[in-house]
């Protein structure tokens, strides 16, 4: 299998390499009639809500269900900005890639189950990455877009970061590990493709073994919730035992509140991607000691200088 031969030491054309987004690109397709699929489905669920919902409480309107044109529009502006970014990071990183693989501590990758291997190791740094996302304002500003969107379907799979990039060097230990910038590629890209699937209300929990250890639709529908018992639970990519393990998971309950705690209600893709962003230079503009702006950049979201 060429995934798991040693030319990629060889200095060979980067051209060789599999960039992420090539296989997300043959997917669109699959995409595009997933989503028309499914916003038929979401028409039909959301006629039995309107029934049941008691509108002198909580109606549909705070809780959205199905489709709405200008959101599903910002979600495919979004994956396409990050589609084409994303080739140019992996251009540009690309040659610190490969020194660091040259520079290998381990061969894990050109061993039996190799891919495998890089599968299961992306997935464990991936847990990591989406956390510190989550934990540190920062990064938060790289992800926060994805969780924009007060309404919950495949479309909002597709709404992803244009600054993810900044998070490149959490995989870069895969490379002393022994993982070719080849392999790395594609369990990240294997890893992204898993996880359209679970951005849906159409699928209820899975048998209990199956939600054992996979992220599932049940589990990722929490992540995404802006309810106090949900917030910043169930990062796992592919596998939903890394939130066991460190103590973040947490079971769907009762149906989701979407979006974040302050929406920002828009539909302008440029504001999506980088509102975090302004506020944080904003907040760093006026602020008056280091350990404000130390604050305002790496402490939690939401964090404030008179906390």
């Amino acid at each position: 299998m060429g995934l798991l031969s040693n030319r990629d030491a060889s200095g060979a054309s980067s051209l060789r390499r599999i960039v992420t987004g090539n296989y997300t690109m043959l997917a669109i397709p699959a995409f595009l009639g997933s989503m028309a699929v499914e916003y038929l489905a979401l028409r039909r669920k959301a006629d039995v809500l309107v029934e049941l919902d008691d509108p002198t409480t909580e109606s549909n309107t705070a809780r959205p269900l199905g489709y709405e044109a200008r959101d599903t529009l910002a979600s495919l502006a979004m994956g396409a900005g990050m589609l084409a970014i994303g080739v140019a990071a992996s251009k540009a990183f690309d040659p610190l890639d490969r020194w660091l693989y040259r520079r290998r501590l381990a061969s894990l990758g050109s061993r039996r189950f190799g891919f495998a291997a890089a599968v299961l190791a992306w997935d464990f740094f991936y847990y990591w990455d989406h956390r510190w996302g989550h934990e540190h304002r920062v990064f938060w500003a790289a992800h926060v877009n994805h969780h924009s969107s007060r309404r919950y379907n495949l479309s909002t799979a597709l709404r992803q970061s244009w600054t993810g990039a900044m998070m490149h060097w959490v995989f870069t230990p895969m490379f002393a590990m022994g993982f070719s910038p080849a392999q790395v590629a594609r369990a990240g890209e294997l890893n992204l493709l898993y996880q359209y699937w679970v951005h849906t209300e159409t699928i209820d929990k899975l048998p209990r073994p199956v939600e054992m250890v996979f992220s599932t639709a049940s589990h990722h529908r929490v992540h995404h919730g802006a309810d106090p018992q949900y917030l910043d639970r169930n990062y796992g990519g592919i596998l939903i035992l890394w939130d066991r393990l460190f103590g973040s998971f947490e079971p769907e309950v009762e149906r989701v509140h979407y979006g974040l705690t302050k929406n920002i209600d828009t539909f302008n893709p440029v504001r999506i991607a980088y509102h975090e962003w302004a506020d944080i230079i904003r907040d760093l503009a006026r602020s008056s000691s280091w350990r404000e702006r130390v604050g305002y950049t790496f402490g939690p979201p939401g964090w404030a200088a008179n906390a």
